[in-house]
């Protein structure tokens, strides 16, 4: 049997041979349900104080018009406090909403929690549609303000609108401002990922091993050529 003999050379292998440990732990705690609600707390704390701070604006602001309700002239406050209790309502329902799923476990999806998490995506599409709303409120109050007669009703409605008007162009503004933060930031942290990924397979690529097998015929014809070449040296 011819002798073999075995030379070792690096070659490159796909890096998702080498497992990372710090992306092992990263992928077992993204298969944890339980720790889906909570991957962005930066995000969840500050939807979640806006949250509160709208209904507590809203719910304060609703009851006031409603407590000052006192006559037929003041069909408005009652139209606009009744609209802005409600929107404090549905706030206070998502809110809720989201606890109530969240303890009792019952979403597996993934995308589901997403949405419905504090943080997630429908916490700047209510907040977005209430400030809609809100400047729609304050819309038609002007309107009809413009159009009524002068008074000290009138002038209260006035104000009143333009404060609605102005509430809710801001809770828009802050909602689209926020998105395109979030966007700029997911953006930027996918190029950091990508750019990981590169420098990883980098160093990674020069580990592996190659084979060659050389038969014992090769090494013979080897040595007789090195040693014709000392005799002629002679």
């Amino acid at each position: 049997m011819p002798e073999m003999q075995t030379f070792f050379h690096t070659m490159r292998r796909s890096p998702s041979l080498y497992l990372d440990p710090t992306i092992m732990q990263r992928r077992v705690l993204e298969d944890q349900v339980e720790l889906w609600w909570f991957n962005e707390p930066r995000r969840s704390l500050l939807c979640y104080c806006a949250s509160v701070a709208l209904i507590l604006g809203l719910g304060l602001g609703g009851v006031g018009l409603l407590s000052t309700t006192t006559s037929l002239s003041g069909e408005w406050r009652l139209g606009v406090g009744t609209t802005l209790c409600l929107l404090a309502l549905a706030v206070l329902l998502k809110q809720l909403l989201s606890s109530a799923i969240q303890d009792m476990n019952c979403v597996r999806s993934r995308r589901r929690i997403d949405q419905l998490k504090s943080g997630g995506r429908a916490d700047p599409a209510l907040i977005l549609a209430v400030g809609l709303a809100v400047t729609l409120c304050g819309t038609v109050l002007l309107c009809v303000a413009a159009v009524g007669t002068q008074g000290h009703d009138s002038r209260e409605m006035l104000v009143s609108g333009l404060v609605l008007m102005a509430a809710g162009t801001g809770m828009a503004l802050a909602v689209v401002a926020y998105s395109v933060l979030v966007y700029l930031r997911r953006r930027r942290e996918q190029r950091m990922r990508r750019r990981m990924r590169m420098n990883r397979a980098r160093r990674l690529g020069s580990r592996a091993v190659r084979v060659f097998s050389v038969s014992g015929g090769q090494m013979s014809q080897a040595r007789r050529e090195a040693s014709s070449s000392r005799t002629s040296l002679i």
